[in-house]
């Protein structure tokens, strides 16, 4: 991605992303070892199919083509146990991340992913993390965007197998990137969600046919009541 300082890197704001390919060479330092991490985890497992998925192709359809079209970015968040200063290092991203989305063709907006590394975060307990994925969730669902947690321990289940944890990572972090269609699963959670998603996917819906919808739709019994993630497989 060009016109932003820093060379292969782009940094601006005070917040740093590197591509996967920044991660080795000179710039093998170890305070990027676990972005090299996750780097090495999207490419064997989300690039990759696997037989519990449920479906064909790779866990995450999108990642590949995201890292050919340059357009896949690592980050990390540091605070140590101070959740609040890493939500305010995260919600920097957000905004940062609708910058760079401006920048981008249309063809390649549903491309351009950030994932920010927390390798602070407790390792063994995903509460935490869930909850602050909660908490982020709704400003990012306003401007059109999806933000999802991974943990070592996520026992959230693919939309294919119920079996299946896509969302199980080595260190936990936390992915964004632009919502599509078929995000449609991950919106059901609240009558705010679903507003957004039915604004941008069905605008040529009335208005009052909308709500109208989103009434009877959150308001059906659901089989599970653990609120889903925003990025999912």
């Amino acid at each position: 991605m060009e016109g932003l300082e820093g060379g292969p890197l782009l940094r601006a704001h005070g917040l740093t992303l590197y591509e996967p390919g920044d991660l080795h060479g000179e710039l093998a330092s170890p305070e990027l070892a676990e972005l090299r991490q996750i780097a090495i985890w999207a490419v064997d497992f989300l690039n990759a199919p696997n037989e519990q998925l449920g479906r064909r192709g790779p866990v995450c359809p999108y990642t590949r083509l995201s890292m050919d079209s340059n357009s896949f970015l690592l980050a990390r968040a540091d605070g140590g146990h101070d959740v609040r200063s890493i939500e305010s290092t995260v919600d920097r991203y957000r905004r940062w991340f609708l910058e760079l989305l401006e920048q981008l063709d249309r063809k390649r907006k549903h491309l351009l992913t950030i994932l920010v590394v927390l390798p602070d975060f407790d390792r063994k307990n995903s509460g935490p993390l869930d909850a602050l994925q909660d908490r982020l969730k709704d400003a990012f669902v306003r401007e059109g965007l999806m933000v999802g947690q991974f943990h070592p321990y996520c026992e959230q289940s693919g939309l294919w197998n119920e079996n299946f944890r896509p969302l199980k990572a080595p260190i936990p972090l936390l992915a964004m990137r632009q919502m599509v269609s078929s995000d449609l699963p991950f919106l059901l959670d609240s009558a705010s969600h679903l507003s957004a998603y039915l604004n941008r996917f069905a605008p040529d819906i009335p208005g009052h046919v909308r709500r109208l919808l989103v009434t009877r739709i959150t308001k059906q019994p659901v089989k599970s009541r653990s609120r889903p993630s925003g990025v999912g497989t």
